[in-house]
């Protein structure tokens, strides 16, 4: 018998007073719930890749990429396909299981469809799970991708429907939660979630939660994202989120959602090997792997492995996982890696996936 019951009915109390627990009751509980459910010590591993950087009409308060920000980005044109799979090829071979593909679009217009499905077969055919986020879609661009073979699909929520005007102006929440039934509907898993730190009161990270866990069917993966302070958009001079609120909120997106992947996102770089390690114990059982995430930075690989190695984790071992328990292997990866990266210096590389 599961000691617990998958619920789509949460009310916005019941969830503030999981976020006011104390400290140690929360995390027995979300660590109970996630060791029932997956291996403990087992981490599913993501690489991220923009394949066109820059520009985006959108107004998204946190976002180096919208165009009416200036942070000094370059934009960049949607890349070539043949530099895709060179970068899925490297990121199986370090250890992804997992490749996601993120255009800086408000929506993908249908004269680059064709491109994505090709794209989407291409690398599909490496081994690896596929992923994309392009802004929001139709039923018909999401039921493209999906018989292209696209396992799954990225949109945030972002934040609470009451805090979300403060945030963004140029979509509507409605627009983003049609995309994702667009997305269920056409077959493919969700990847939702939400960034947090983004000036927001504990009700509204409530809220955020509340929205995904009310779904009609969970997110398959819910990633958490730390804000990223870029100079130039208008929120770089906040006050950083108190670190215990974030591994709260991935407490309890594990004890809302029990069967979803809980994915730490973008904010890594700036987090302690203490708090990750907390974040892991309290449901976290994902991550984006790789030095860079768009513009902002992630660890490296082998200070990730260093971290595994550690705790005790692994990273999950799908059909293409090559990633060995051996450090020498995994610190001879982690160092191809990084001399691809500074031969191609320049190219667009991560895609942090709150677009």
């Amino acid at each position: 018998m599961s000691s617990f019951t998958v619920r789509h009915d949460w009310s916005r109390s019941e969830i503030e007073a999981l976020f006011a627990l104390p400290m140690n009751d929360l995390l027995f509980r979300a660590h109970s719930i996630h060791r029932e459910v997956f291996d403990p010590n087992e981490v599913q591993v993501s690489r991220l890749l923009s394949i066109k950087t820059g520009a985006c009409p959108e107004d998204c308060k946190y976002c180096p990429q919208s165009a009416r920000y200036d942070t000094g980005l370059e934009k960049e044109r949607l890349l070539e396909i043949e530099k895709v799979l060179t970068e899925a090829k490297a990121a199986r071979d370090a250890g992804a299981t997992r490749f996601c593909m993120g255009a800086a679009w408000r929506n993908p217009h249908e004269r680059d469809m064709p491109y994505l499905t090709d794209m989407v077969k291409e690398v599909k055919a490496l081994g690896l799970e596929t992923c994309m986020t392009l802004g929001m879609l139709s039923a018909h661009q999401a039921s493209q991708l999906a018989e292209a073979g696209l396992d799954y699909y990225n949109h945030n929520l972002d934040t609470s429907p009451e805090y979300y005007g403060d945030i963004i102006t140029t979509r509507t929440y409605q627009d983003r939660l049609d995309t994702l039934s667009n997305v269920r509907a056409a077959g493919m898993k969700v990847c939702s979630g939400g960034i947090v730190g983004m000036g927001e009161q504990a009700t509204d990270r409530a809220g955020l939660l509340q929205q995904l866990a009310n779904l009609e069917q969970h997110p398959d993966s819910v990633p958490i994202n730390m804000l990223v302070k870029v100079a130039g958009t208008p929120l770089d001079s906040l006050e950083d989120l108190d670190p215990l609120e974030f591994v709260r909120t991935i407490a309890v997106a594990r004890i809302l959602m029990p069967l979803s992947r809980v994915r730490l996102s973008a904010g890594r770089e700036k987090m302690s090997d203490e708090l990750q390690a907390m974040c892991f114990f309290a449901g976290a059982n994902s991550i984006f792997y790789g030095c860079k995430l768009l513009t902002t930075a992630n660890p490296e690989e082998s200070d990730d492995m260093s971290l595994f190695r550690r705790l005790g984790l692994k990273p999950e071992q799908g059909k293409a996982a090559l990633v060995e328990e051996d450090a020498a292997v995994l610190a001879k990866a982690s160092r191809g890696a990084a001399d691809k990266q500074e031969k191609d210096a320049g190219q667009a590389l991560f895609y942090d996936a709150t677009r």
